[in-house]
């Protein structure tokens, strides 16, 4: 049988992550994303790459841990590789701390991370407003080296991507077998899904070295993210929102809080100003499905809305919808047989 051909609409980090899930996954497929914007122009290059779990509320919880652990267990063993620092990835070890006792002592993902524990009261005494607090260690993909590398990985294994426009997904009928949209918020004109919505995101990123632990407030707002070169400072979590432009009385009272907690960001330097809209949904859409106009049929997959929290699970997702498009390619390969006879 002639090679599958396979179009990812979104070069983001779920794109492409699914992108080259596809391509270790499938031998006899050819690959090409398609994308409005590429690194570094894309949400995920503003997104600070931690591996924290955003909750989806109508998720499953050992689903959504699932996504996690297979997530985790890939980045840690990247970090372990030479290719670390290609990818800019590297373990970081930190606190999440909390004002009240919260209800829920240890997350659902405190067996994948490394270390978990509750803080000593030694530790606690760095924060004397918060009461209660978690350590462990974590990793950090960096970006834009992250995205680089994925996209290097991707063509050394047959991968095409291009830059252009799609404004109906059915523009690549017969041009491809497969469709996957990895659109984010471009799904609300792509598809039509409503369900989808922004939730705007000004961090700064910032020059302190000396700054070497990461520092989580426990609503997740407010955060201190060491890179391997620069800091992310955040943050701002409003929905609905569109406005791509920095707002400066935002930038100011995200320094003075992350100085709150860490004051000698205070001499931090080389401060810029990112702005992201994270494609928000109470769910991560993972779904096959077949268009049909005519008598001609098209099979798409889904994969977007993963909001805040695509860092943490992109590869567990990847993974589900690299077993969908399986599932659209066996139905091809059925459909093709039965045609025949």
């Amino acid at each position: 049988m002639a090679k599958i051909r396979i179009a990812v609409v979104g070069a983001g980090v779920i794109g492409l992550s699914t992108a080259m899930y596809i391509s270790e996954s499938i031998p006899n497929c050819c690959i090409t994303v398609i994308a409005e914007k590429l690194t570094p122009n894309t949400t995920s290059d503003v997104a600070a790459g931690m591996l924290i779990p955003h909750v989806y509320p109508d998720a499953p919880i050992h689903q959504q841990k699932q996504w996690f652990r297979e997530t985790f267990n890939y980045i840690f063993a990247i970090s372990n590789s030479l290719e670390a620092s290609d990818a800019g990835i590297h373990l970081v070890s930190g606190w999440q701390i909390f004002k009240t006792i919260p209800d829920e002592r240890i997350p659902f993902w405190a067996d994948v991370v490394l270390g978990f524990r509750s803080m000593t009261e030694m530790e606690l005494k760095k924060f004397p407003q918060h009461r209660f607090g978690q350590a462990f260690t974590t990793l950090k993909c960096d970006c834009p080296p992250y995205l680089l590398w994925l996209e290097k990985r991707l063509k050394r294994n047959g991968g095409q991507v291009h830059a252009g426009h799609i404004g109906d997904l059915w523009e690549l009928h017969g041009k491809y077998d497969v469709v996957v949209n990895c659109s984010g918020l471009g799904s609300r004109e792509l598809v039509g899904d409503l369900k989808i919505y922004p939730t705007r995101g000004q961090v700064l990123k910032v020059h302190a070295p000396w700054v070497k632990h990461f520092i989580r407030d426990g609503d997740g707002l407010t955060y201190i993210y060491p890179g391997i070169h620069n800091i992310t400072l955040g943050g701002t979590r409003l929905q609905d929102d569109w406005t791509l432009s920095p707002d400066a009385s935002t930038s100011k009272h995200i320094f003075d809080r992350c100085c709150f907690l860490e004051p000698s960001l205070q001499r931090a330097q080389d401060i810029k100003v990112k702005v992201g809209l994270r494609p928000s949904r109470s769910v991560v859409r993972l779904q096959r499905e077949i268009w049909v106009r005519g008598r001609e049929k098209l099979p798409i997959v889904h994969n977007y809305g993963h909001g805040g929290g695509g860092f943490s699970v992109h590869r567990g997702t990847a993974k589900e919808a690299t077993q969908l498009v399986k599932d659209c390619i066996a139905a091809l390969e059925a459909s093709t047989s039965k045609a025949k006879l």
